[in-house]
């Protein structure tokens, strides 16, 4: 652990998560399921807000918490993630250093267990931004990281999915798209402001269900589904990829930060219920700036989300409402 002053370790950290935006009813979620969903957010947040009180830096808690959603059949991002056309898992993730701007990614991989680990690792070890398919997972190796079995993802919940997309497509007499509701999209995300004063932001995702021909979404992608800068905000988003691509959304959100003056709520609100909802983009992102505020807005029916804000309250959400949590 890094040694920091007094002063240092009371300086102002804050985090928030997400576990991917979308239709998401209260009317088609049971209790108990609802209770496992805000446990795994509470958990995961809280973790990574321990490692910032404790001092260490942003990457390693946006990576450690995005790690915890990883490994949760919860949520399309490692185990759990979302079946290709093909019956496989492609996995995609990257990060942003706000402080330095360098960042890392990795796109359509198959074989990595933790795709934000791997992300890290290409920010950090190598040359480059992105690095997709066979080669991000020959670079993963390269870097320690022993490869696993693409059935590690498989879940029954996820296949079901797919075999109802496929069953619609063929229906419909189409060979790929038409995916409805939940099955484009599915992320989980973290961005954190740390006792250093930087701002990082991590994003990581199973993809879409029934996606054909190697498609990847927003979240691999600099400016679109992960965006991070010290002198406006840190960013992840989670929708239908394809449109926070093409709106750039998380650069766009920080650039109005940045080039207009704007507070970080009316850039978010500005981008997610303006710019995107105009054009039929739905989702959402969450966000924080220097100064610790946090941003969460989402225009479909939920986001599931957690935040422990820079006066340490503790909060999660799946719909519209923050639930207050005891704090730690």
């Amino acid at each position: 652990m890094s040694t920091f002053t007094q002063a240092e370790t009371d300086a102002p950290v804050a985090i928030v998560i997400h576990g991917g935006a979308g239709t998401i009813l209260k009317e088609n979620m049971t209790p108990e399921l609802e209770a496992a969903y805000l446990a795994k957010l509470e958990e995961a947040v809280r973790h990574g807000h321990s490692l910032l009180k404790a001092g260490e830096p942003g990457e390693k808690a946006v990576i450690e918490t995005i790690q915890i959603l990883e490994t949760s059949p919860l949520f399309n991002a490692g185990i759990g993630a979302v079946y290709t056309f093909d019956g496989e898992h492609e996995l995609d993730a990257s990060i942003m250093h706000g402080g330095t701007l360098n960042a890392g990614a990795v796109a359509g991989v198959k074989t990595i267990r933790s795709p934000i680990a791997a992300a890290s690792a290409v920010m950090n070890h190598s040359p480059h931004v992105m690095l997709s398919g066979r080669g991000a997972e020959i670079f993963a190796e390269s870097q320690g990281m022993t490869p696993v079995d693409n059935s590690l993802f498989d879940t029954k919940r996820r296949k079901d999915a797919l075999d109802r997309a496929k069953a619609r497509m063929k229906t419909a007499g189409i060979t790929h798209g038409g995916q409805q509701g939940n099955e484009r999209f599915g992320t989980v995300g973290a961005v954190v402001l740390d006792a250093d004063g930087n701002l990082i932001a991590g994003t990581s995702t199973g993809g879409m269900t029934a996606k054909r021909f190697g498609r990847i979404g927003d979240s691999p992608v600099i400016g679109a589904g992960t965006w991070a800068d010290n002198t406006s905000c840190a960013v992840s988003a989670t929708g239908h990829g394809e449109y926070f691509i093409r709106y750039h959304v998380a650069a766009d959100i920080c650039s109005r930060m940045k080039y207009q003056g704007v507070s970080l709520d009316e850039a978010a609100d500005t981008v997610i219920n303006g710019v995107l909802a105009d054009v039929g983009g739905d989702g959402g992102i969450i966000a924080v700036d220097g100064k610790g505020n946090i941003a969460a807005p989402f225009n479909s029916a939920g986001m599931y989300r957690a935040k422990i804000d820079a006066n340490g309250n503790v909060s999660v959400g799946i719909y519209g409402e923050w639930d207050e949590r005891l704090t730690p």
